[in-house]
């Protein structure tokens, strides 16, 4: 009887040291794994560093973006300018302190200090 429980037991461990000879152990498998391992982590164009270049081409498209609205924004703004006499008068005084002659320009400068106590 002990004999034949010996056997039960020790038969379920051979099939698993079977299933792994034949499958997992199998050449083709290891080289399989081996090879997806391979091109996951150590290559050049691995995974990890495919997706740390796709961040960049993320980063670049929303900086893309910024400049479209900001260029957008500057050019609505030039052709204002420069199709309004007015608008391009304005805009010398203010920005550049031009002035027109026989005219007397006061800049205020505000203190900042008071400000920040109030």
């Amino acid at each position: 009887m002990a004999e034949k429980e010996l056997i039960k037991d020790i038969q379920p461990k051979s099939e698993t040291i079977k299933f792994l000879q034949s499958y997992v152990l199998n050449k083709y498998v290891i080289a399989i794994c081996l090879f997806f391992v391979w091109m996951i982590f150590f290559d050049k164009t691995s995974f990890l560093v495919i997706n740390e270049l796709n961040g960049e081409i993320n980063k670049y498209e929303e900086q893309l973006d910024y400049y479209k609205t900001e260029y957008e924004k500057n050019d609505k703004f030039y052709k204002k300018l420069m199709n309004n006499k007015s608008e391009k008068e304005k805009y010398a005084r203010e920005n550049y302190f031009m002035k027109k002659p026989n005219e007397e320009i006061f800049i205020l400068v505000v203190d900042s200090t008071n400000i920040a106590k109030k």
